[in-house]
């Protein structure tokens, strides 16, 4: 049974739990669970992580936690009893986790890395507080760390600043607002501002002397050197070296390594130095022999400078060499380093061995105990400590030193009867007044340990050296009284024995006889003679003697002598004085009449001699008072303010604990207070009588301790008397506070001595509030201090440095203890309150005042519901809440100083002046707020305050108002407003509605409603998981309340809506977007509220739809919003307006919004991919184009048009960019209105904008090859310049002209692929759901880098491996689906391309640009197959696919707007195979005779296609097909189609025999017998064709050729191509039918006999396919695509011509997408051109290259397939065809020129293209296009690029090619069967104007489209006169079938005006 836990509520998982059981709870290790029920062995609960979901799991898993439950029962919450610190490092560390694993997956490595290792270490510092064995000092050291490192690492990660207080973390609601704000400005000035560091450590590490002939031991001495003042500033450190340059102990780094400490800021400088001296202890003579003396001395070697400035740099450890140098005379040693610093190069140089010394120096800041923290290992190992000279900047009590410096500083010898100066050596020791040496009292430095004597450094044969060797002597002071230091002088010889010898001695006391220290300075001592032999033990022979010049001695001796020798002592200690009037104050009973005197000299004392004595001096003064008071007590009254005083000085500032406790234990004046009292009032009443004060303001700055001394000795009197004289005590009081009172009351104008002594007393007054709270109750001080605080003067013209002053004594008022109490508060607020309002309100004293404030609301707790609290914020309401808003405003809105400083500062202001605002509002209750209310008398006043506090939320919800990781106090901040706002609203619904509506305050609450919802801290979603929940279960989702609120408001407001609409349009929709569905279900609906009241102002809601639209377009870009908000907006408004009257157009706007949205939404995802791909183009192209058409936003359409134009340059697609920018220059005229400044134009003319455009644009098109665009703008451009007779921009217009047209002819351009793709699925963006585009691929783009650059852009699309109509189920799908396969472009009827002469890579712009319609075949069977021959039943459908805009335009793709289908019957096929390779045959035979071949391989290889595949089977399938007794019979309406195919024959053999006399005038020696060969079985042909004599056949059908060229004769119909496509011949004499032969030659090619081979697995002449050998004029690019594995060709061999290289590069594209079954029939049919006119051959002379379709291209017109024969089986192979699941192809055959597109069947369905490859190769993934397409340098007249002709290869396997005129077929009233044109249409489309090559055509019945039409050209009225063309003749059974729609020009978009754009 399961059982509610008592005890067990909270643990935490130990091991995993997969949760398999029934109701198991999935468990990972270290989840938290709270426990709800147990049973047998089991618990019920859930994981922390995750409350909704509860479950069991086994209670062994568990590790049970101490733990507190509130709230007991349903909704309990259980909070872990652990250290606070140990449940923040846990929950902080599962964040971190998380992250961590990001921080790698960004591969922020350097970050990774640090935290994983700051984790590390805050686990294991969390193992230690767990375990619970720590001291409570190291327990704190722990927390500080644990705490300092989680506020790095949440620094690191962006995460929150957690305030804390003593290493805990603090709830915001149990603490007030302001000591929040100072514990988070606490925190985040430790984190931004640097420590300043006072006290700074030199660290000195000694590592060698490096130099080339030592052999001595060193000694190395170490000491800084402030040149500035030419003294020595440390101590030294001595260290020795030994014979290698190397520390003698090394093991003792004490020894060889030194910190040089207390070293002040002010020492941080250039001019102190780091001095080295360097001494060797060896011979006199650096180069004497070594056996010379056996006695060593101490000799100068070198010296080494460095300044600190050089480290200052940069704190680093490396290793420095300071060069060692050496003076040039021994005598200048003691200032060598002198001379080094000045650069007095004359008297040094380096030493002779190059010395260099190698030491380690570095600069640590912090006081000495912090050093000893960071640098532990320092002072584990061992260092020695250098001090400064004398006492540091602070003396701290109990300090102990007594070290007595000296310095040796010269000497003046006499020669002693020698004929050289004496080699002197000085030898020093301490004896004692028993005559006895002291040991170990001379300290060289703090490297060796102190020695007994010192023995100085020998200057050779100097008789007045100087040393400059200062030592250290540290005698105890018991030892110090008698001693005295003896200097003995000795000659040392420097011959062989090497003799010390004694010629003199001095000496010194340390101690006069009246107890005073050797004084400070230097001392010209007395040098008494004496012999080696005297013997010095017995020091009191000497001491008689004088021994000093300049100390009072008159000894006549003294004026004989000459010699002397100089120190300088320097005394630094803490027990001896050396001055005698402090000695003499000591001793005041000794001499009593010298008290006055005494008293007087005291302050002339220095203060560093005084604190020694400090409590004997205070004895002494007390001493004299209670002795004499009437004669001294002034005196020492005196004497006491000085002392005090001397002690707030910063050196001395340590010393008064010392004063205190002196105080508390040893003052024993019982009757002192009576004197004090009295001489304190004294001084206060003569304040304002005296002008001088400044004794006056002494004695009020030490009133703190008077106080002391006086309740302390009131305290000693009532002890010793049991309290008497109680009243006359407190009446002393009282009048000392009046007189106080009376001259603080006293007005003063200026700075004048008067407000200056009331500075100062205010200054020191607060302290003595703790002293008088000792001798009185609370609340009589309260009493005392209110009444002395409110006799302050408030006039405002007073001295602002005394205002300042009285503001900080209240500032120390409200920190006292007094302040504290609620009993002396509730005195003492009014006052302190007066006083603040004061100051604010003149806006003075800011900081000041808002400590003040701050420390006030301290001490105020949220929660505190007592009554006194109640009424204290009663009172600050009443007084401080209207001055607070206004500061708060005013100090916000002056303007910031640029200075980091001021900033800094005005930040604090603010911050401090907000939180005092928000604690007191969270302190208001309901009274308070009633009261406030109630206050205001009039409507106008509480009008002007809601504004005015609406207006302060407002600028405390700025960003800006606290740093950005202060979440806590923005959430408590929003906690506070949003409960306020709640308050006050009931005022605003009660004051300000109906009569009384003030639009303004409603508006401001509404504003400030929005930006409280939209704060970024409030956006939950954006959070953690863990920190969502925390702020969820303290403040709930406020913007959830907020939106409430405004609905709710809104509903109160009634008619007065309609002020707010549009304004509160856009706020409101900003609130919607926020992705919380709570906050949008309440406010979507306000929308329809105001389409419902403007519709009732109005009649419509333009006004809402305007502002809908210009918002939303801003607020999507910066990512608000997402489709669940699409689809929640639709749904809720569309079920809101069900009702409505307006219903109809309301649904219109919500569908244009959400049609808005979708695109929006779309943008915003395509535009957060790094690089530029299509779907960030074709979603620019979409939404700019909505804007134009469907919401006619012309600025939004403009700022578009140039983010397209951007991504187009970022893309390199810079022909649309050039098209993109054209719709701006659309819009504007060539006029002067000026245009205002607008995106990155500057403010100028229109005229200028569009000059600026349009270079802009010819700049485009240059870079993007489109040069014949650039032409026609520069013309226009050219007229502006020349209407002007601007000539000089007119000519640079031409040559830029001029450059555009050599560009033309000069460089290559590369024809682009044409792709379509289908995008089907509901995963696609709204732009491309279910919808084909056509696209422009790039340069050198093939089939598959496209397919494959479109996977990139969409990775998770699936590639469809049909070319079918997708189904429903497709479409409907939550899945991305892509169709691709290649399409061919059909370019629009053009006089360019009609006319002959023109080049090619004129012609080839005009194939591929401004192109509506693209096409592609697939092949079908239609009826029964038959198995014999498949072409009777095989039919094609072709589609044509036409585009809303033409290509190249704005965009590289262009969707499709209508597809068009046509069915070609077997028989229109074949006309139309023989049509092209006939061309094909022409083109070549014209080049072959004009000599523009190379050479005349394509020829050979052509014409050896046709007729050797006739020879073998050849055309037979056709005439088996089609020319058979049965299909004519069954066919009538054929019989001129039928025709029409014998006299493509016949026109073949003509053409063929003329080729061959062409051929056998060029052709090569080598190539005769293939010659031959060709000749022999054109006979075999003709006998086929049952052709005996062309003259018949001339005669029937003439067609001859002028200079021997096959040419139809004007007179006649050639071979042409109506507008729909059909072949019409004329029948000028039946030709009978030939019986049916049986040879093996077929006109199929072998393109569309492999398709049929792939369907029948027939195969008849694969062999030559496959084997066939490459012509000369092979393309090496055409082994670069491969086809299926199962490609075989079936056709016969007559049928199999020469491919050409595009050809097969396109055919191996198609085909490597489509599996065989889908490939298309334009394998087997070609793709039809559709010229208007068929040209007729020219003269050879004219230069025109021959073409019979002036709409071909040039690639189109050098190659034309054209059947030779007739076949009568391919009804049966077309049959065939159909049943077969794969189809094959053969290598491509050159590409023919298209003469023929029957059109038949015309629907309007989808496409479904097929493919076909070449050659062998895998089958792709992707559907390629049925046409094939080929570049425009591709043509036949070179043998590099004419492709690969070959014999094998059919006439017919240019059934698919398609690159041919604009083709344009449109749908009749009646679909008919058969289509053809009428004859009589011809004059028409000769009249039909030429459109420029980029101008845009509308077709009937389509809608404009917002294309640039800037580039079209005027029509001329009389077009140039065409090449003459034959005319068209057809059966009448084809005439009337379908006439063509008469092409009407596309209408161009009125310019429309952009207003200043």
């Amino acid at each position: 049974m399961w059982i509610p836990t008592e005890h067990e509520k909270y643990g935490v998982v130990i091991a995993g739990f997969r949760g398999t059981v029934p109701h198991g709870l999935s468990l990972e290790i270290g989840d938290t669970v709270q426990i709800l029920e147990k049973c047998d062995g089991w618990y019920r609960g859930f994981a922390l992580k995750n409350p909704n979901l509860k479950g069991i799991f086994p209670s062994n898993y568990i590790h049970l936690k101490n733990a507190c439950v509130k709230n007991k029962g349903q909704f309990e919450m259980v909070v872990p009893t652990e250290d606070s610190v140990i449940t923040e490092m846990t929950s902080t560390l599962r964040d971190w986790g998380t992250m961590w694993k990001q921080l790698y997956v960004r591969n922020e490595g350097d970050l990774f890395h640090r935290l994983w290792h700051i984790m590390n270490e805050i686990l294991d510092l969390r193992r230690q507080v767990l375990v619970g064995h720590l001291t409570h000092d190291r327990m704190k050291d722990v927390k500080r760390h644990i705490t300092a490192r989680l506020d790095w690492g949440n620094e690191q990660l962006g995460l929150d600043l957690v305030p804390r207080k003593e290493y805990a973390m603090v709830d915001p609601e149990e603490i007030s607002i302001t000591e929040l704000y100072r514990l988070m400005e606490h925190r985040h000035r430790k984190k931004d501002t640097p420590v300043q560091v006072s006290s700074h450590h030199l660290f000195v590490q000694m590592k060698s002397l490096m130099c080339s002939n030592l052999g001595e031991e060193l000694e190395v001495i170490f000491s800084l050197f402030d040149s500035k003042e030419n003294r020595p500033i440390s101590e030294r450190f001595f260290l020795k070296l030994n014979r290698n340059g190397l520390p003698k102990c090394p093991e003792k780094p004490e020894r060889h390594c030194s910190l040089f400490v207390d070293l002040g800021t002010s020492e941080l400088r250039k001019d102190i130095y780091i001095t080295v001296h360097i001494i060797r202890i060896g011979r006199m003579g650096a180069g004497e022999k070594k056996n010379a003396c056996n006695v060593q001395y101490r000799r100068p070697f070198g010296c080494a400078v460095l300044s600190i400035a050089d480290l200052l740099a940069g704190d680093t450890k490396d290793d420095l060499i300071l060069k060692v140098y050496m003076c040039n005379t021994e005598s200048d040693w003691y200032q060598i380093h002198e001379n080094i610093i000045k650069k007095l190069n004359a008297r040094y140089n380096l030493t002779g061995s190059n010395a260099g010394l190698a030491v380690s120096l570095q600069l640590l800041h912090g006081d000495i105990e912090q050093i000893r923290r960071e640098y532990t290992s320092m002072f584990t190992h061992g260092v020695s400590i250098t001090r400064k000279l004398g006492f540091s900047n602070i003396i701290m009590p109990g300090e102990m030193r007594n070290d007595l410096y000296i310095t040796m500083e010269r000497g003046e010898f006499d020669k002693g009867g020698k004929s050289v100066a004496r080699n002197v050596e000085v030898t020093m020791l301490i004896v004692d007044s028993a005559g006895q040496i002291l040991k170990d009292f001379v300290s060289f430095g703090s490297g060796e340990p102190p020695a007994t004597e010192f023995h100085s450094f020998v200057l050779y044969h100097n008789n007045s050296p100087r040393w400059a060797e200062l030592l250290k002597l540290p005698i105890p002071v018991d030892k110090f009284r008698g001693a005295h230091l003896r200097f003995e002088f000795r000659h040392c010889s420097t011959k062989e024995k090497g003799e010390k010898k004694l010629f003199g001695f001095s000496f010194v006391p340390l101690m006069q006889e009246n107890g005073r220290t050797l004084p400070d300075g230097t001392h010209e001592l007395i040098v008494h003679k004496c012999e080696e032999n005297v013997s010095l033990q017995d020091a009191s022979r000497y001491l008689k003697f004088p021994f000093s010049k300049g100390l009072g001695n008159n000894h006549p001796a003294l004026k004989t002598t000459k010699e002397s020798f100089w120190i300088t002592s320097f005394l630094c200690s803490t027990k001896l004085t050396q001055n005698g009037d402090m000695l003499d104050l000591l001793k005041w009973r000794v001499h009593p009449e010298k008290i006055a005197g005494c008293l007087s000299k005291l302050k002339e004392i220095d203060g560093s001699e005084i604190v020694k004595f400090l409590q004997d001096t205070l004895d002494t003064l007390f001493g004299i008072l209670d002795e004499n008071s009437q004669k001294y007590g002034s005196h020492v009254f005196d004497c006491l303010v000085h002392i005090i005083n001397m002690l707030q000085d910063s050196k001395f500032h340590h010393f008064k604990p010392v004063m205190d406790t002196y105080i508390e234990s040893h003052f024993a004046g019982a009757l002192a207070y009576r004197d004090l009292i009295k001489v304190l009032k004294w001084h206060v009443d003569r304040i304002t009588e005296v002008e001088r004060q400044t004794h006056n303001q002494e004695v009020l700055k030490a009133q703190e301790y008077i106080f002391k001394y006086i309740v302390q000795s009131r305290k000693l009197f009532s002890l010793a008397t049991g309290g008497q004289n109680e009243e006359e005590f407190c009446c002393c009081i009282q009048e000392l506070l009046m007189s106080v009172r009376f001259f603080l009351s006293q007005e003063t104008k200026g700075t004048t001595a008067l407000s200056q002594a009331q500075a100062v007393f205010l200054n020191s007054f607060p302290a003595v509030y703790s002293e008088l709270l000792k001798l009185f109750d609370m609340t009589e001080v309260a009493n005392l201090v209110r009444d002395t605080l409110g006799s302050l003067p408030t006039i405002t013209n007073a001295d602002e440095s005394l205002q300042a002053v009285k503001l900080q004594c209240i500032g120390k008022t409200v920190e006292s203890q007094l302040y504290s109490s609620p009993e002396s508060r509730y005195i003492l607020l009014p006052v302190v309150l007066h006083h603040l309002h004061v100051h604010l309100q003149e806006q003075k004293d800011l900081i000041l005042c808002a400590r003040i404030l701050s420390n006030i609301f301290c001490l105020i707790k949220k929660n505190s519901s007592e009554k006194s609290v109640l009424e204290e914020i009663d009172i600050i309401v009443n007084s401080l809440l209207d001055i607070l808003l206004r500061t708060i405003l005013e100090i916000t809105s002056r303007p910031q100083s640029a200075g980091s400083a001021m900033r800094l500062q005005f930040q604090d202001i603010t911050g401090e002046f907000v939180s005092c605002l928000l604690s007191l509002l969270r302190q208001m209750t309901d009274r308070h707020y009633q009261q406030l209310l109630e206050r205001f008398k009039t409507r106008d006043e509480l009008r002007d305050f809601l504004l005015q506090i609406f207006t302060v939320f407002r600028i405390l919800l700025r960003p800006e108002m606290f740093p950005k990781d202060w979440t806590v106090m923005r959430l408590v901040a929003n906690n506070v407003i949003i409960t306020t706002v709640l308050y006050l609203s009931d005022a605003l619904r009660k004051n300000f509605l109906n009569e009384s509506f003030d639009y303004k305050i409603w508006d401001s609450y509404f504003y400030l409603a929005v930006i409280f919802i939209n704060q970024l801290c409030l956006q939950l979603e954006m959070f953690t998981p863990s920190k969502k929940k925390k702020v969820l279960e303290k403040y709930g989702d406020m913007r959830v309340t907020m939106g409430c609120e405004i609905f709710s408001m809104w509903q109160n407001l009634g008619e007065h809506k309609v002020h707010f609409i549009p304004a509160l349009i856009g706020p409101f929709l900003e609130v919607t977007l926020i992705p919380q569905p709570d906050l949008r279900n309440v406010m979507i609906p306000i929308f329809h509220d105001m389409m419902d009241w403007e519709q009732r102002r109005s009649g419509n809601f333009k006004q809402v739809e305007a502002k809908l639209i210009d918002k939303l377009d801003s607020l999507m870009s910066e990512g608000k919003g997402d489709e669940t908000y699409r689809e929640l907006f639709n749904s809720i408004l569309l079920k809101k307006i069900e009702r409505e009257t307006w219903r109809e157009s309301g649904v219109s706007l919500i569908a244009t919004v959400t049609r808005l949205m979708e695109r929006l939404l779309d943008y915003r995802d395509c535009m957060k991919m790094g690089d530029v791909d299509g779907k960030k183009i074709g979603c620019t192209v979409s939404l700019l184009n909505f804007y134009k058409t469907e919401l006619n936003k012309e600025e939004m359409y403009i700022r578009y048009i140039h983010k397209l134009h951007d991504l187009h340059l970022k893309a390199q697609n810079f022909t649309e960019a050039a098209y993109t920018l054209l719709l701006y220059d659309e819009l504007l005229e060539w006029s002067d209105r000026p245009l205002r400044e607008f995106l990155n134009y500057p403010m100028q003319t229109e005229w200028q904008r569009k000059e600026y455009l349009h270079l802009t644009i010819i700049q485009n098109f240059d870079r993007g090859k489109c040069w014949e665009n650039g032409i026609i703008l520069c013309r226009k451009i050219a007229e502006q310049y020349e209407s002007y007779y601007d000539y000089r921009n007119l000519s640079k217009m031409r040559m830029m002209e001029a450059s555009l047209y050599d560009k033309i002819m000069d460089q290559q351009r590369l024809e682009p692929e044409f792709f379509r793709v289908g995008f089907y699925g509901k995963k696609f963006p709204f732009f491309l759901r279910n919808k084909e585009f056509v696209c422009r691929g790039h340069d050198y783009e093939r089939l598959e880098a496209f397919q494959q650059r479109m996977l990139n852009e969409f990775p998770h699309a699936i590639a469809m491996q049909h070319a079918n109509q997708p189904d429903e189920t497709i479409f409907q799908a939550e899945a991305q689906y892509l169709q691709i396969y290649a399409v061919t472009p059909i370019p629009e009827s053009q006089e360019v391309l009609q006319r002959e002469g023109i080049p090619d890579n004129i012609k080839s712009f005009y194939k591929v640009n401004h192109i509506w319609r693209f096409r592609y075949d697939r092949p079908f069977h239609k009826g029964v197959k038959d198995k014999d021959n498949e072409f009777k039943s095989l039919w094609v459908e072709r589609t044509t696919l036409i585009l809303v805009q033409s290509l190249p335009g704005i965009s590289r793709w262009f969707e499709v707007e209508k597809r068009e289908v046509v069915e070609m019957s077997p028989l229109e096929n074949a006309i139309e195979v023989l049509e092209n390779k006939n061309q094909q045959l022409r083109t070549l035979i014209s080049q072959c005779q004009t000599r523009q071949m190379q050479n005349i391989n394509p020829l050979t290889m052509c014409l050896n296609g046709v007729i050797d595949a006739a020879v073998n089977g050849g055309v037979s399938r056709y005439q088996e097909a089609f020319f058979v007794k049965e299909y004519i019979l069954n066919h009538p309406e054929d019989g001129e189609k039928i025709a029409c195919l014998r006299e493509l024959m016949l026109e073949q053999a003509q053409i063929l025999e003329f080729g061959l006399a062409v051929h056998e005038k060029f052709v090569p020696q080598d190539m005769r017998p293939l010659h031959k060969k060709l000749v022999d079985q054109f006979f075999v042909m003709k006998s086929s064709l049952g052709i005996q004599e062309f003259a018949a056949c001339i005669q029937a059908s003439p067609v001859h050729f002028p200079n021997g060229s096959p040419r139809v004769p004007r007179n006649s119909v050639p071979v042409s191509m109506s507008p729909e496509g059909v072949r019409v011949i004329p029948r000028r004499s039946p030709l009978s039918y030939p019986a049916v032969n049986r040879y093996s030659s077929s006109s199929l090619s072998s393109q569309a006999s492999a398709e049929v081979s792939n369907i029948t697995g027939q195969s008849e002449s694969s062999d030559e396919v496959f084997n066939m050998q490459p012509s000369p004029s092979t393309s090496s690019l055409s082994s670069t695509h491969s086809a299926s594995p199962n490609v075989t060709s079936s056709a016969p061999s007559s049928a199999r011509g020469s491919p050409l290289l595009s050809d097969k590069l396109k055919h191996s594209r198609e085909n490597s997408c489509l599996s065989p079954r889908e490939r298309p029939c334009s394998a087997i049919y070609p793709n039809p051109s559709e010229p208007s006119q068929r040209i007729v051959f020219n003269h050879i002379g004219d230069g025109a290259l021959p073409r019979s379709d002036p709409n071909l291209s040039g690639p189109e017109k050098a190659v034309n397939s054209t059947p030779s024969s007739w076949s009568l089986d391919s009804g049966k192979e077309a049959r065939n065809m159909s049943e077969s699941g794969k189809l094959m192809s053969p290598p491509v055959p050159p590409r023919p020129m298209q003469t023929a597109s029957p059109a038949r069947h015309i629907t309007s369905v989808s496409p479904s293209p097929a493919g076909r490859s070449p050659m062998k190769g895998t089958v792709q993934s992707f559907t390629p296009s049925p046409v094939d397409y080929h570049s425009s340098g591709l043509i036949s007249n070179s043998p590099v690029l004419s492709g690969s002709y070959s014999s094998g290869i059919s006439s017919l396997s240019r059934c698919s090619t398609s690159e041919t005129s604009g083709f344009e077929t449109q749908i009749n009233e009646h679909l008919v069967p058969i289509s053809n044109c009428n004859a009589s249409e011809e004059p028409v489309r000769k009249e039909s104007k030429t459109p420029p090559p980029y101008s845009v055509y509308e077709r009937t019945l389509r809608r404009p489209v917002p294309l640039p039409h800037s580039l079209s050209i005027p029509i001329p009225s009389d077009p140039p006169a065409l090449p003459p063309k034959p005319l068209l003749v057809r059966p009448n059974n084809l005439e009337n079938s379908s006439k063509r729609t008469e092409q009407v020009p596309r209408p161009r978009p009125l310019p429309r005006k952009v207003s200043q754009l």
